[in-house]
């Protein structure tokens, strides 16, 4: 026994446990207000009588996720050299997007899904902004903090902390909202809010070297002039391709999924249920997933667990297409939520191999923003095609993107293999 603690102890998860510990929330945090938007949010408009294009149209507000591109440099830059430099920035925002939770919890939902729907994109659009800036320092943290080798179990952790937070903002949030209104349950998840800033805010975040291009004055010119020496590197642009084209397919079917149960007749504490049963076996395939990173190869990992996602959608089309039963649905969105998971921490352990030193936060958030970018252009389009092809045609569709993206994989590891 003594033994066996002796290794655990000396394996580079645990001695990396409080840094894992504190992504955990961060990432946490960020998954409430996307599972608010992925998953409450669509059952709850179509609960109200909103049309399917409205409700692909809500996803405008996701936009900050696209464009948080441009505003990190300055996240990089501002404080840097100093003690919780980016810390400082994710407490800041996790309070503000607390406040903008507060605001939604004293408006009456009835009028956010029918005349203030334009509200109801703005107000999330500004709590996306906050969690997107949020991001952009603990995506930096996590590049800069995290070895190679430990950056499969790492975006575990970021994957896993992520679904927690979209459980609760989105299963549990049905559950809650049905059993104690929508002002309690969203008074609730801003105290939960501030809640986790006491452990964030006693993480000891080191002070490190500060990279002597950041004295020089960051203005447009100089903004262009990174994301081209990113990109400008050999074999970046069939990483681009990649990077791009991964998840679409699985925002482009998901986006539509819980109209579909709504309209199969499911009710919305049965789609909650749902939903927090089936991601709980997403955070179990997200830690699988992470030690699978440290064994196999980066494009083994990314085509097996594509490849299992698209199997999933081609799975959702032949429901559709039928009387699907109670336990055809359970076990298929089961199968669903793991190859999302293990595929997205396949995807951001690769971003962060991309990576260049000094520039962590930057080089992953402009990753982060064209992948959102692509992926947020199919969900907008996701409701017209599910009411254009049927919700049966429209997952055959998003079985095929996955597939198509995969081609890709071959072509990007023979230049990377290249360029090394």
């Amino acid at each position: 026994m003594a033994s066996s603690l002796t290794t655990l102890r000396q394996h580079p998860v645990w001695q990396h446990r409080s840094l894992l510990g504190v992504l955990a929330l961060f990432y946490f945090a960020q998954g409430l207000p996307s599972g608010l938007m992925a998953k409450a949010l669509p059952a709850l408009a179509r609960d109200a009588g909103m049309s399917l294009p409205h409700i692909g149209l809500l996803s405008l507000a996701a936009l900050p996720w696209a464009l948080k591109f441009i505003w990190a440099p300055w996240v990089d830059r501002v404080g840097a050299g100093q003690p919780n430099h980016r810390k400082r920035w994710i407490i800041g925002c996790q309070a503000a997007a607390a406040m903008v939770v507060l605001g939604v919890a004293l408006i009456d939902p009835a009028t956010l899904f029918s005349t203030h729907l334009f509200i109801l994109i703005g107000l999330l659009g500004l709590l996306n902004l906050c969690c997107a800036t949020q991001d952009i320092a603990a995506d930096g943290l996590a590049v800069r903090l995290l070895t190679a080798r430990l950056r499969g179990p790492g975006n575990s952790i970021q994957v896993a902390g992520y679904k927690l937070g979209m459980m609760l903002g989105g299963g549990a949030l049905l559950i809650w909202v049905g059993l104690l209104g929508w002002t309690t349950t969203f008074l609730l998840v801003a105290l939960l809010l501030l809640l986790m800033l006491w452990p964030v805010s006693r993480f000891p975040e080191p002070a490190t070297q500060q990279d002597p291009a950041s004295r020089q004055r960051l203005d447009f010119r100089a903004w262009r002039r990174e994301i081209t020496r990113f990109w400008g590197r050999p074999g970046m642009l069939w990483w681009l391709l990649l990077l791009l084209g991964y998840k679409v397919g699985d925002s482009f079917g998901s986006r539509m999924l819980k109209p579909f149960l709504v309209d199969s007749g499911w009710t919305l504490p049965q789609i909650g249920v749902l939903d927090l049963s089936v991601s709980v076996a997403g955070l179990l395939a997200a830690v699988v997933g992470g030690l699978l990173m440290m064994r196999l190869a980066r494009p083994v990992a990314l085509t097996v667990f594509g490849l299992l996602h698209a199997l999933a959608f081609a799975g959702w089309a032949w429901l559709a297409a039928g009387e699907a039963s109670t336990g055809q649905i359970w076990a298929l969105a089961m199968a669903e939520q793991c190859a999302d998971a293990m595929a997205t921490v396949a995807l951001f352990t690769v971003m962060m191999d991309q990576c260049r030193a000094w520039h962590e936060g930057a080089d992953y958030t402009l990753q982060a923003s064209m992948q959102l970018m692509a992926v947020g252009l199919f969900a907008l389009a996701s409701g017209f095609s599910a009411e254009w092809l049927g919700f049966s045609g429209h997952f055959l569709f998003s079985a095929l993107l996955c597939l198509a993206a995969i081609m890709a994989i071959p072509l990007w590891w023979r230049s990377q293999q290249a360029r090394r």
